[in-house]
């Protein structure tokens, strides 16, 4: 398919023509941006991305190759990606193919060739908003895009059955509960000597439970949190055992739910490696990963919740910290991949929670 026009059709009605690279098919989707310079390959692997139309801002993208070494799941997730400009020729030593190759292999269509500097503009004006890429001229009518919506999405990236990974030495176990987890997750886990026990979405309290864990890490993942009742549900019960729990992206969101505070969905929502945070405590800003579209509502926090980060931009909710139980969240990634390290500390405060348990 690569060098054929394509479209991509935005719900408002507005068209743009490019040049069509990696697997054919015509696809519809909820169009986002991210900002990253680097980390396309942890962008197209990570679950957080199912079922959306991905832009990069950075205008050339693939010019280090595929390296399945930094995925972060075995598959991509995005319905479809859009670029500037890619890369035919990467240069790096750990690369083991092009990008073309590697969406014609995972069935990934691509657009390249259009100004997404505009795109992202329409996206930050109107907010985020249906779209479809398409071959043909034919089908540019964006009346098959209103009102559609992303369901099942946490179902369709969860793992199917339970599976554990276990460091060289093992000191704690702990529950992954399994939202669309990011690999990283799991080898910061791991590097700290905790044997990692992931469970799928529909687990119950007493599943995990039943595992004896000393504590509990609730994984990042896609789609609107609030439809996820029966887990927040099943995370109501398991918050009343008080093990040491740990909330990133998704699962800070769910957590928040669980405790009885609302979540929104954000215009456009932070998506990058470039994102702010205040520590309210310590005035420290810190530099961040992010990937969501959600965000837990600052004035619906109950009581025993703190507030404890807040984007720098926008002045969101992006950590809580829990008084009447063990735990805390946070909205970014902390295990980067791919992004800064600045706040890779919180895998340790987590550890530490579980020394004392």
């Amino acid at each position: 398919m690569s060098g054929e026009k394509r479209y991509l059709v935005l719900e408002n009605g507005r068209v743009f023509e490019g040049v069509g690279f990696g697997a054919p098919g015509d696809v519809n989707g909820e169009l986002v941006f991210t900002t990253g310079m680097t980390g396309y390959l942890e962008t197209l692997t990570d679950p957080s991305y199912h079922g959306q139309i991905v832009v990069q801002t950075f205008p050339l993208i693939g010019n280090y190759g595929v390296i399945p070494a930094d995925f972060e799941s075995i598959k991509v997730h995005p319905k479809a990606y859009i670029v500037r400009q890619w890369c035919q020729h990467p240069s790096n030593f750990r690369s083991e193919g092009d990008l073309d190759t590697f969406f014609m292999r995972c069935s990934l269509p691509a657009l390249c060739g259009i100004d997404t500097r505009e795109l992202v503009k329409i996206i930050r004006e109107h907010g985020v908003m249906n779209a479809k890429l398409v071959s043909s001229k034919e089908r540019l009518d964006p009346s098959d895009l209103q009102g559609a919506l992303l369901e099942g999405a946490v179902a369709a990236v969860t793992p199917k059955a339970a599976f554990t990974e276990r460091p060289q030495e093992t000191k704690y176990r702990v529950v992954l509960w399994d939202f669309g987890a990011k690999a990283n997750i799991a080898r910061e886990l791991l590097r700290r000597g905790c044997e990692v026990v992931h469970v799928p979405a529909g687990a119950s309290a007493a599943d995990i439970l039943a595992l004896r864990p000393e504590g509990v890490v609730l994984s990042n993942g896609p789609g609107d949190p609030a439809e996820n009742t029966g887990t927040i549900r099943e995370l109501q019960k398991l918050c009343e055992h008080k093990l040491p729990m740990m909330g990133i992206c998704l699962g800070h969101q769910l957590l928040a739910l669980s405790r009885g505070a609302g979540t929104e969905k954000l215009k456009y929502g932070h998506r990058g490696a470039n994102q702010p945070v205040k520590d309210l405590q310590s005035g420290r800003v810190y530099i961040t990963s992010q990937n969501h579209g959600y965000a837990v509502q600052n004035d619906t926090l109950p009581k025993g919740a703190k507030l404890w980060f807040c984007n720098a931009n926008d002045g969101t909710c992006e950590g809580i910290l829990y008084q009447d139980i063990p735990a805390f969240s946070v909205q970014y990634h902390p295990e980067a991949a791919s992004g800064p390290l600045d706040t890779g500390f919180l895998f340790d405060a987590f550890i530490k929670r579980l020394e004392v348990k």
